[in-house]
């Protein structure tokens, strides 16, 4: 079912829901998904408060939710400011189609195609090159997740004795610091714990298992992606990204690079799923037993 609501301080905003989730679009900004949960549960999205409502004006704000950029991150490039009416229309009970005006500075054209049936919510991301000359990017699905949570990312990993070349890539940003207790390197996952007492890290990696999940609060969020074993990523290759500071954790997808010509477009897309789960333990033993089948079985 698709309704016209009011949400967060925006006057035009869409609610999608099966009964059992519910997802809300604001048309007032964005593109941005600002709302995702099960129906009367707490919203798995973080939600800046300040700036909830808020329309018009030159400065990019991040407001919270779910949004699109394109990567690599370059200032002001990415930093393109999402803070006016964006077109929403329905497509029967259950898809929205979400679609940005023109990045004036950049001629790239955001757009989001949303659907809820059979038991999860998928989003196609769309960039559009309305400019004139060919630019390389690849689509980056950022989800902005409400704090205090555990953001969960599967390593590629064989202990076959054959296998004698590499089979991924970390990556770290100049303010990552690799003692940061928030970061667990483990043998079959990296964790990443959102913590309200500091500061910003992030980490990349080439999960080519197509997914990453945040549990928080006795939910847990799974994002599935198709990965690209030959296809070349940005950042140095990575497919999946966490970032967290003292507000929130961003759990990130990304396509590969393209040169996108002029006229056309690249698409990204994610499946999401929301699981009730209890998570007494973070270690590898539980996320094994507990994570792992509800991240690869939901297909």
């Amino acid at each position: 079912m698709i309704e016209r609501v009011e949400y967060g301080g925006w006057q035009n905003c869409y609610r999608l829901s099966d009964g059992h989730w519910e997802l809300i679009v604001t048309a007032d900004v964005g593109p941005r998904v600002i709302r995702f949960g099960f129906v009367g549960g707490n919203n798995v999205f973080c939600e800046f408060e300040e700036m909830m409502g808020l329309t018009g004006g030159d400065e990019w704000r991040i407001y919270g939710g779910h949004r699109l950029w394109h990567s690599p991150e370059a200032k002001p490039r990415s930093y393109y400011p999402d803070n006016g009416p964006v077109e929403v229309k329905g497509d029967g009970d259950d898809v929205l189609h979400v679609v940005q005006p023109v990045e004036e500075s950049t001629g790239i054209q955001k757009e989001m195609h949303i659907a809820l049936a059979d038991g999860r919510v998928t989003v196609e991301h769309v960039l559009r090159n309305c400019g004139v000359w060919p630019v390389r990017l690849a689509p980056w699905a950022l989800s902005v997740m409400a704090p205090g949570g555990l953001g969960i990312i599967p390593q590629p990993t064989s202990h076959h004795p054959d296998n004698l070349l590499p089979n991924r890539v970390v990556v770290l940003w100049p303010y990552t610091n690799m003692a940061d207790p928030r970061i667990h390197w483990g043998e079959k996952y990296i964790t990443l714990r959102q913590d309200t007492s500091a500061g910003p890290t992030k980490v990349g990696l080439s999960a080519d298992d197509g997914w990453l999940a945040y549990w928080n609060a006795g939910v847990l969020f799974v994002k599935r992606f198709d990965y690209c074993a030959d296809a070349i990523y940005p950042d140095g290759g990575c497919s999946v990204e966490m970032y967290t500071n003292e507000r929130m954790l961003e759990a990130e997808t990304l396509g590969p690079l393209v040169l996108l010509d002029p006229g056309c477009c690249v698409s990204h897309l994610e499946r999401w799923y929301l699981f009730e789960l209890s998570l007494p333990d973070y270690d590898e033993g539980s996320l094994d037993k507990l994570v792992k089948p509800l991240a690869t079985g939901v297909e």
